[in-house]
């Protein structure tokens, strides 16, 4: 299934029923009124919604209407948890590396997760406003996954039957903020403002065969003011797979439904693919020639991110948004 959130004017948004190619939407007030209270009773209203969904693929839903992405917030526009975590250890590498900083042996074995803001995400197409382009602007081209109610302790072998949505993330962060947050040593907080989730978000087996192993096999296509930034393969040097990270996350917790939980940066060990984050650019660049040469993100810039599918449509809609100057 796939599923979105239309802006109605309330914090929670309309939740809409979206057809496979993007082009039908219906709401189902009959069912549920907001994402949040379909995941809280997934089980009993998930065989209803997939009803209505074949008949909306197959035209014979009355009501439906145009699906329109500049209509939708993030799927769940807050959630009770938003926890992201670092699975590509090569991207964790690399930024290490080119600060000369030694890397420990845990970080292949044990996730990183930091917990991010939740209570007021923003839309897919909505404007990112940040005082100060001083702070570094950069985006982070995510994947993430929606749980139902999870279990403290859950195994990883146990985790992917609570997985029920993914969708796309923008992670945006404030490199400059983020040295002098660390070096506290408690953890981000100021450095990582309101994150923004895809139009839509769908059940793992929309993705048919490219779902394997609790992974995203295929490329997460980032555009920086219009021209190709980055199309790394999310299946592809992911070190520790959504399984994992869920029964991380659930470690010494359960996790109420409507829980978010990222990837981390995508990046692949082959470079021609490209980047999903300036910093990693700028890594690169600093490692090859000793200084960065690729700026942060200005006002006026914009990002997009997307993932096609096989036959080159949008799965999931797509992130595009501009940074924008906030004046308090």
């Amino acid at each position: 299934m796939k599923l979105a959130s239309y802006n109605n004017g309330r914090r929670d948004g309309q939740l809409m029923l979206v057809s496979k190619n993007l082009t039908k939407t219906v709401a189902v007030p009959a069912i549920a009124h907001t994402m949040q209270e379909l995941l809280d009773a997934w089980q009993l209203l998930e065989p209803q919604l997939r009803e209505l969904y074949d008949a909306l693929n197959d035209g014979l839903i009355d009501n439906a209407i145009d699906f329109e992405e500049s209509k939708c917030l993030s799927p769940l526009p807050r959630a009770y948890q938003w926890a992201d975590g670092s699975a590509y250890v090569n991207h964790v590498e690399l930024v290490r590396k080119a600060r000369g900083a030694e890397m420990p042996e845990t970080f292949w074995t044990d996730p990183l997760v930091y917990q991010g803001g939740s209570d007021c995400f923003i839309g897919p197409k909505a404007d990112i406003p940040l005082a100060s382009e001083e702070w570094g602007i950069d985006f982070e081209s995510e994947i993430a996954v929606i749980t139902d109610d999870v279990p403290m302790g859950v195994s990883a072998e146990n985790a992917e039957k609570h997985i029920k949505l993914l969708m796309l993330v923008n992670d945006v962060s404030l490199r400059n903020l983020i040295p002098g947050e660390l070096a506290k040593g408690f953890g981000f907080y100021q450095a990582k403002p309101s994150s923004s989730f895809s139009p839509v978000a769908v059940t793992p087996d929309e993705l048919g065969p490219r779902w394997e192993d609790a992974k995203v096999h295929l490329p997460l296509i980032t555009h920086l003011n219009n021209t190709l930034f980055g199309q790394p393969n999310a299946g592809v040097d992911m070190t520790f797979n959504f399984n994992q990270l869920v029964s991380h996350v659930a470690k010494t917790r359960p996790l109420g439904a409507g829980a978010i939980i990222g990837s981390g940066t995508i990046s692949n060990y082959d470079r021609s693919a490209g980047s999903s984050c300036l910093a990693e650019i700028r890594m690169l660049e600093t490692i090859a020639d000793g200084k960065p040469s690729t700026s942060f993100m200005k006002f006026g810039d914009r990002v997009k991110i997307e993932m096609l599918d096989d036959n080159k449509m949008t799965i999931f809609g797509s992130i595009d948004q501009q940074i924008v100057e906030y004046k308090a």
